[in-house]
């Protein structure tokens, strides 16, 4: 190679370095995640990690996807996929504020949820992310995290949860799931709420999460989906009402879009995803898993 086209390849590299970077800093891409598999149905709110909208702060993790709301202190949304190869056995983890967060941005704390009578409820569960100890430790993130009432966290929402673990450690599915809070005002073990942290924190009147159910095949999943794909969505007041029965709160996709404002599974043609929202899941679930209490 002669020196002048040498010259004039370096020149292309710097280029493409600096162009790379700048869309990196505007957030106009997001070059590490460009393919994030939490994203592949669609981004709920059209969240972009543009700094100056802090109430929709997208946030592209590892592990799972996020919206984040900085005058309410939590998250809009948590997006994530669950395949068998997320889930294990690794312990729980401290939770920890998040460092990710820009500067500016209110950063809450593990103990900004003390003594308020609501558990620290996580969006993306920690079994969900049990295979070892780095996705397991992610969770625990406070971005991922709202104040949940004891009866539905530890009840109807726990429940659902391990539903949705056995469709895809036993059923072999893979399942694209989107969850959040909705409103103001709940009720936990010291009573009636609406914020936490001398306002730090807004606790949620209503926790929602969306569910997609695939088979766990080979293949684009997008392209998975068709006019039979089933459609699991609940939404659970956020107070001390809530039993064990997820399947007592299930209701249409539609209903959360209302509810939240939000648009979900946005990426699948309108002509399938339209009609599926519509639809309230009637397929007949285990009873509770119901922990064992000590005499």
């Amino acid at each position: 190679m002669n020196s002048a086209a040498s010259v004039l390849g370096m020149k292309q590299k710097v280029l493409c370095i600096l162009a790379v970077s700048v869309m990196f800093i505007t957030g106009a891409v997001s070059p590490l995640f460009a393919d994030s598999p939490h994203l592949k149905m669609g981004n709920p709110s059209g969240a972009t990690s543009d700094q100056s909208d802090k109430d929709n702060f997208l946030m592209e993790k590892d592990y799972f996807a996020l919206s984040y709301n900085d005058s309410k202190g939590t998250p809009n949304w948590v997006s994530w996929q669950l395949t068998k190869d997320d889930l294990g056995t690794a312990p729980r983890k401290p939770f920890y504020p998040d460092k990710d967060l820009p500067e500016g941005f209110k950063k809450v704390t593990p103990k900004d949820y003390v003594g308020g009578g609501f558990d620290r409820g996580h969006m993306c569960p920690h079994s969900d992310r049990a295979a070892d100890d780095d996705t397991s430790t992610a969770t625990f993130v406070m971005t991922n995290i709202i104040p949940q009432s004891p009866h539905v966290n530890q009840k109807a929402w726990d429940q659902l949860e391990i539903y949705c673990r056995d469709l895809v450690e036993n059923h072999r599915k893979t399942l694209y799931i989107v969850s959040g809070p909705a409103g103001k005002g709940g009720k936990g073990r010291k009573g009636a709420k609406e914020t936490l942290a001398a306002g730090k924190v807004t606790v949620p009147a209503t926790c929602w999460k969306v569910i997609m159910v695939l088979d766990a095949k080979r293949g684009n999943d997008l392209k998975k989906v068709n006019d039979t794909t089933r459609l699991i969505a609940v939404i659970m007041p956020n107070d001390m009402t809530v039993g064990y029965e997820w399947g007592d709160y299930r209701v249409s996709v539609k209903e959360v879009e209302e509810l939240s404002g939000y648009k979900f599974f946005d990426k699948v043609p309108s002509s399938i995803i339209d009609s599926l929202k519509e639809e309230v899941d009637e397929e007949r679930i285990p009873p509770p898993v119901i922990p064992r209490r000590g005499n």
